[in-house]
Parts: C-alpha cells; sequence; structure tokens
C-alpha cells in the first residue's frame, strides 16, 4: 500500500517524544486560530475548528491554550497576522507534493520552501501542476492491534467510510470529507482510538521509491515537517515500511 500511511504512522511515534512537543502544539494552536478565523469560533457550525479542537484535546493541550487560540483567530485576542497558502512541488522521481503552511511572512516561506526541496531532490511547481493528482479526503489512521479487519469493516463502512485498507502496522480509513467526524466517533464509542484522523489530500496514486530516492523523500519529508510554518504535507510516494524506518534512523 502507501508510503502515506507508513510515513503517518512513523511521524505520529515520533511526535509523541517530548523533544517534539512543543512543535506538534505550535502546529495545532496554528490550525485552531486559522479555523476559527475562516469559519467562526463556534465548532458546532464550522468543522475544521471542531476537528482541530478534537485534535488537540488528543494530544492533551490545556483548555486555556485551546480557548486563546480560538479568540485570536475570531478577532477578540491580539497576535500576529497569519496567511494560509498550499505551495505544490515534486520530489525525488517526481513524487507529487503539497506543502500547506500557516505563516506571517509569505516571502520567507516561498524561500525557505524551495530550499527544502532542491536541497533533497526536488523543485517547486506552478500552482495546478500537482493538486490534481489528490482527492480532498477524510483520512482515519487506526493502530493495527487496536481492533481485526471484521470489526473495522463493520464499524466504518456503517458509518459512511469509503474505503478500509490494511497498510502493515495500520488499518488506514478513508472517507468523504463530510463523513470523517461521523467515522471518527463511531470507532471512538467502540472503543478504539485513532492515531490520527483529518480531512485532507489523499493520493489517486503512489510512486513507488527505493533506494537512494526513498532516502531522500523521508529526509526532505522531514525537513519540510520539522518546519514551524509547515502544517501538513501531502506526498504521493509508496516507501516499504523499512526504509522509511532506516532513513529516519540514519
Amino acid at each position: 500500500m502507501s508510503g502515506h500511511s507508513k510515513w503517518a504512522t512513523i511521524k505520529h511515534k515520533k511526535a509523541a517524544t517530548d523533544a517534539r512537543r512543543g512543535k506538534v502544539f505550535t502546529k495545532i494552536i496554528r490550525e485552531l486560530t486559522i479555523a476559527a478565523r475562516t469559519g467562526g469560533a463556534d465548532p458546532d457550525t464550522n468543522p475544521r475548528l471542531r476537528t482541530a479542537i478534537l485534535t488537540a484535546k488528543g494530544e492533551n493541550m490545556p483548555n486555556d491554550n485551546i480557548e486563546r487560540a480560538i479568540q485570536r483567530g475570531a478577532g477578540n485576542l491580539e497576535g500576529e497576522t497569519l496567511d494560509e497558502v498550499t505551495f505544490e512541488g515534486y520530489g525525488p522521481g517526481g513524487v507529487g507534493l503539497l506543502v500547506q503552511v500557516v505563516t506571517s511572512n509569505r516571502n520567507r516561506i516561498v524561500s525557505e520552501i524551495r530550499h527544502m526541496l532542491s536541497k533533497n531532490g526536488g523543485n517547486m511547481a506552478e500552482t495546478g501542476a500537482v493538486g490534481w493528482m489528490f482527492e480532498r479526503k477524510g483520512d482515519i489512521l487506526v493502530p493495527k492491534e487496536a481492533a481485526d479487519e471484521d470489526k473495522m469493516m463493520s464499524i466504518v463502512l456503517d458509518a459512511g467510510a469509503e474505503d478500509l485498507r490494511d497498510d502493515g502496522a495500520a488499518w488506514e480509513v478513508t472517507t468523504p470529507p463530510e463523513a470523517m467526524e461521523k467515522v471518527r466517533e463511531a470507532l471512538t464509542a467502540a472503543g478504539i482510538k485513532p492515531s490520527s484522523a483529518e480531512v485532507g489530500f489523499v493520493p489517486k496514486n503512489y510512486v513507488k521509491l527505493t533506494g537512494a530516492q526513498a532516502q531522500q523523500m523521508v529526509r526532505m519529508m522531514e525537513a519540510l515537517e520539522d518546519h514551524d510554518d509547515v502544517q501538513h504535507v501531502y506526498a504521493n510516494f509508496d516507501i516499504d515500511e523499512n526504509e522509511i524506518q532506516a532513513a529516519v534512523a540514519s
């Protein structure tokens, strides 16, 4: 299956360490702020904000931090002016990339994203060159040990999921964007906690990478996702899990 969900699973485990927790909180706070700014401060009428709040609580973020971020987004508290931008690009082997950023300095981030791509065998692309390779979907990952296939299938399909895939260490559930919350709630009600759940961009097809190109791709993903302004990176690579693990450990 895809390197997409394998990478997400490994990334989630890395993000659980204390050293990376501050960056995770920073990204969630920015998502809360942007979600409130674009859709309002009421989670009952703002699905994006509702998802961001659930993500924040899943990371044990204090309620005061969540509320302050929402109030800044709603304009009730002062804060820096943030722009939300999506860049398109290519990675090693022609892998397509969508890089979503929230930044206070658009000129600076363009230069920095371009540098990170070129340093790792990639390049920036024109708007629209890569976006067609992806579909906007709900994407939920569940640790393999949390439930067997039959149980997963009965829960997620009844709740409105489109597909359930076995990706080694995790189950990957894809849903229509509007059904993501319902599927996550159904899993939670059954005592199954997803390791991640978001509405994002799922590749329509994948580019298989091995060897040096696989290592370059993992280094690129790490560099991009380690940047404070980068919220999400979507890429259509397929790399074997053992190669991802080896590259992360090197």
